[in-house]
């Protein structure tokens, strides 16, 4: 009858916890939209890029190193690296949350008590023949295991080891976000390079040109046939063409110091060939659909497995509200002589099973629960900021590699003509028929002209190279 009773009693209290549990807030749910356009340029092409490995794509043998070196040694890549080792121990951490955990445990006391207490008139009463010496000090030795357990009934715990998988997914899909990045960093470091290794020789060139002009404008004033007023200009025109030069000097040292760093080196020269950068291809390349982004692009992934986390971790609040079940077991032996702990007649073991709920704390549950709401549904903004980032990015490439390859071509014929200019404008010169303005302005124009056609050549090596990490290449 009085089992009964307890059984009872124990169903009514479980079921009233039950009911104040199922009291939880309800909770706006916003889903994730994944919807792209179906192309991006009136192309239904699915070859991406993408997939290619980037000693492929990037054929140059000296880059190529570069590379390798800068996936070795750079810092920051290192760094990434060890975080992502951090977030495999917070797996572990998280599973061993809902194993048992068991603990050795071993201990002595001793303790002397007053003649007139009533566990000494205890003590007195022992039979003489067990009344040993240790007894009569008080002494105690114990050892053996306990073992608590809580039951993971509303999977808490293991959404939170999900969680925590998901999060170790997404650094490794940040690392490689993070690879794709200083790649293309690299590359167009290096390309910038040989685009002012190429300014640098038109500057030198220009400057031959401009010295010996300087000294056919010396002559002939010296003959009378100009004015001081000629050789000033053909000598100020020289040494703003000297200065361009300084500055790009200046520039190159920068730009192998940036390669140092990214590749994390201190120092020796960049090998490269310019002589190959007007040769470099810089044709159409396959572009794929826009969904294979979601699969090419690890800032995508990531994001996605960040999302997925903050799912499981409002889950995982969610389960704060139920009441929790826990089992504590224990088992040695306890004796007041260290002779009688290995006797069976020393065993001791206790088993005992909790359930809590939560009451007092309930607001910093709901609390809790709330935030992780809030953050789920930030994720899902994130991921979809992340997905239509990604996008525009490709498009924004695209039309730069069209325009700039158009450009290129014009401006091409543009160089070309100027030159024809300058021989034209100095034998005019030469033979009196046209003014030394003439002359400087059509040298300016035609240096300024050069220079642009290297520039626009380097944005067209800049679309090429982004576009391969905008549709998500370089990390394979």
């Amino acid at each position: 009858m009085a089992t009964r009773r307890i059984h009872k009693t124990l169903f009514v209290i479980l079921t009233s916890l039950l009911m104040w549990a199922c009291n939880i807030p309800r909770l706006t749910v916003r889903n994730e939209n994944k919807s792209m356009p179906s192309a991006f340029i009136n192309s239904n092409d699915t070859v991406s890029i993408a997939k290619l490995n980037w000693r492929k794509y990037f054929s140059d043998n000296n880059l190529n190193a570069l590379i390798d070196t800068a996936l070795k040694n750079n810092q920051e890549l290192n760094v990434v690296k060890q975080e992502i080792e951090m977030s495999k121990n917070e797996i572990m951490a998280r599973k061993g949350e809902y194993l048992p955990f068991v603990n050795l445990f071993g201990a002595s006391g001793l303790d002397k008590e007053g003649s007139y207490t009533w566990r000494k008139a205890v003590e007195e009463n022992i039979d003489a023949k067990k009344n040993e010496k240790a007894l009569s000090s008080n002494s105690d030795f114990t050892f053996g295991a306990a073992a608590s357990w809580e039951l993971d009934v509303w999977k808490k715990l293991r959404n939170a080891k999900n969680a925590a998988v998901s999060r170790y997914l997404a650094s490794i899909e940040g690392k490689n976000f993070l690879v794709t990045n200083l790649i293309a960093e690299i590359a167009s470091t290096y390309y910038e390079l040989m685009a002012l290794d190429n300014m640098l020789d038109i500057i030198e060139k220009n400057i031959v040109i401009q010295s010996n002009a300087l000294k056919v404008v010396t002559e002939q004033k010296n003959a009378a046939k100009v004015t001081q007023l000629a050789v000033n200009r053909f000598e100020a025109q020289l040494l703003n063409t000297q200065n361009l030069q300084f500055e790009i000097k200046q520039a190159l040292v920068e730009k192998e110091n940036r390669i140092h760093f990214l590749t994390g080196t201190y120092q020796g020269a960049v090998k490269r060939d310019a002589a190959l950068f007007f040769d470099l291809p810089v044709d159409s390349v396959q572009y794929g659909v826009p969904s294979q982004l979601l699969q090419n692009r690890s800032d995508i992934k990531a994001a996605e497995m960040n999302l997925a986390a903050s799912k499981l971790d409002v889950k995982s609040a969610r389960a704060n509200f139920l009441p929790s079940f826990s089992i504590k077991a224990g088992a040695g032996f306890q004796a007041y002589n260290p002779v009688y702990l290995v006797n069976p007649s020393s065993l001791i073991y206790n088993l005992a099973g909790d359930l809590v709920a939560p009451l007092i704390n309930r607001r910093a549950i709901q609390t809790t629960y709330l935030n992780a709401n809030a953050k789920q549904v930030q994720a899902v903004y994130k991921y979809e900021q992340t997905i239509l980032n990604a996008h525009l990015e490709v498009m924004n490439y695209l039309s730069k590699m069209s325009n700039f390859s158009k450009s290129f071509s014009t401006k091409n014929k543009e160089v070309n003509i100027m030159v024809q200019s300058v021989s034209i404008a100095n034998n005019l010169f030469y033979s009196a028929r046209a003014d030394y303005a003439e002359v400087l302005l059509t040298q300016r124009e035609a240096l300024e002209a050069k220079m642009q056609l290297i520039e626009i050549r380097m944005k067209q090596i800049d679309a090429k190279v982004n576009i391969y990490k905008a549709l998500g290449g370089g990390w394979r």
